[in-house]
C-alpha cells in the first residue's frame, strides 16, 4: 500500500498583534466590577501573549479596532463580516501558499483541499486559488467547511486517501480561519473569554507519496459521551455563534483515555514521543496532559503556538506539526489530536524520521 507524507508546511498569519488591544477593549462591554476583576484573572492565567487579526489595533480603550469595523453599539451583521472574509481571504492564503513554494509546482498540484469554519462565498477561495497560480482546470477540489478546529486532520486523512488510491497524486492543503471576525457585544463573561482565545492564521501544506517529511500513519474519529452541546458553532444575524460549555475539560478528562487504545490503534501511550494537541485554550492543554500523564515538555509545542498566536480554528494544529516537523534531528512517533463541535476528537498517529512500523 501506498504511503502518504506532508512534505512540507507553511503558515502565515496577518499583520495585526490585537490581543492587547481585545484585552483593554472587554471592560467596556462588562457592566460590573466583579466581572472585570474576573476576566483580568483569566487573562494572567491564559497563557497568550499574541494574536493576529486583520484588523488595526486602535490606540483608544473603548474601541477594538482602529478602522472601526467593531463599533460599540454597531457591531456588524453576517454580511458585512462576510463580505470582509472574501476581501482578504485570498490575501493571507497568498502569503502561505507562496511561502509554500507553490508557484513552482504548480503545473504538478492534482487536488486541493481548503477548510476553513469562519467565512464563505462562491465561487470561493479554491477557484481564486486555481486562477491565481494557474493550477490545472481539472485540479479536483474539495471543501471541509463548518468542522471547527480539527478540520484540518480531517483535510489530511482525505488527503492521504487520494495518495493511497492515486500515489502519483500531490495534493494541496490549504486551512484558513478568520475567526476575528465573529467578535459579538455582549456582557456574558462566558463567552468573551472564549472571544479571548481566538486568532487569525493560516497553513498550506504539501501531501504526496514522495517518501520526506512527516509520515501519515493512520486516522481515528471518536465523539466523546454526552457532549453533543459542549461546543456549537451557528451562524446567527450577526456573525457566527460559538458557545463553549465549561463542562469541556472534564468531559476530555474522562472521555479521552478509553478511547486512546483506538487512536493509537493499540500501541502503548509511551510510545509516543511527539504531541500534537489543539490548543483550544491552556484549560484544554491541562486536561489532556493530566487525562493522560503526559510529561510537561510533551506538550510544550502545542503550548508555544497557543502563546505565540492563540487558537486559529483548523489552521491551528498544522502550526505544531509544522514546529514538529522543523525539529533538527526529530524522530519517532507522533499523535494529533484535535477537538470540534460534538464533541468530536479527530487524531492522527505520524512518523518523523523512521519508517512505517
Amino acid at each position: 500500500m501506498t504511503k502518504a507524507y506532508i512534505n512540507r508546511i507553511a503558515t502565515a498569519v496577518p499583520e495585526h498583534d490585537i490581543h492587547q488591544t481585545f484585552v483593554a477593549s472587554v471592560p467596556a462591554m462588562l457592566n460590573d466590577e466583579r466581572s472585570i476583576a474576573v476576566f483580568k484573572r483569566m487573562v494572567s492565567r491564559a497563557q497568550i501573549e499574541h494574536r493576529y487579526s486583520f484588523l488595526r489595533p486602535s490606540q483608544d480603550s473603548r474601541q477594538v479596532d482602529a478602522d472601526g469595523f467593531y463599533t460599540f453599539g454597531a457591531f456588524p451583521d453576517t454580511k458585512q463580516r462576510m463580505q470582509f472574509f472574501e476581501r482578504h481571504a485570498l490575501g493571507l492564503a497568498r502569503r502561505a501558499l507562496d511561502s509554500l513554494g507553490l508557484p513552482a509546482i504548480s503545473d504538478r498540484i492534482t487536488h486541493l483541499i481548503v477548510t476553513s469554519c469562519t467565512g464563505l462565498y462562491a465561487p470561493g477561495l479554491d477557484l481564486q486559488i486555481v486562477e491565481h497560480y494557474g493550477l490545472k482546470a481539472s485540479v479536483e477540489r474539495s471543501i471541509v467547511g463548518f468542522m471547527g478546529c480539527n478540520a484540518a486532520l480531517n483535510a489530511l486523512k482525505l488527503a492521504r486517501h487520494i495518495v493511497r488510491s492515486e500515489p502519483a497524486a500531490q495534493v494541496l492543503v490549504l486551512n484558513l480561519e478568520l475567526c476575528t471576525l465573529h467578535l459579538q457585544e455582549t456582557a456574558n463573561l462566558e463567552q468573551l473569554l472564549s472571544f479571548l482565545v481566538f486568532a487569525d492564521g493560516c497553513a498550506a501544506s504539501l501531501i504526496s507519496a514522495a517518501p520526506t517529511g512527516l509520515e501519515l500513519h493512520g486516522f481515528s474519529s471518536t465523539i466523546l459521551p454526552e457532549s453533543s452541546q459542549h461546543i456549537t458553532w451557528r451562524i446567527g444575524a450577526s456573525g457566527f455563534d460559538m458557545e463553549l460549555s465549561g463542562q469541556i475539560p472534564a468531559g476530555i478528562a474522562s472521555g479521552l483515555p478509553p478511547s486512546m487504545a483506538a487512536i493509537l490503534d493499540k500501541r502503548p501511550l509511551d510510545q509516543i514521543r511527539h504531541w500534537a494537541v489543539h490548543p483550544g485554550g491552556r484549560i484544554i492543554l491541562d486536561s489532556v496532559q493530566k487525562a493522560l500523564g503526559l510529561p510537561e515538555d510533551r506538550l510544550a509545542p502545542s503550548r508555544s503556538v497557543l502563546r505565540d498566536f492563540g487558537n486559529m480554528s483548523s489552521a491551528t494544529i498544522m502550526f505544531i506539526l509544522k514546529g514538529l516537523l522543523e525539529q533538527p534531528g526529530a524522530s519517532g512517533l507522533g499523535c494529533a489530536l484535535a477537538f470540534g463541535p460534538g464533541v468530536t476528537v479527530e487524531s492522527l498517529v505520524f512518523g518523523l524520521g523512521q519508517p512505517h512500523t
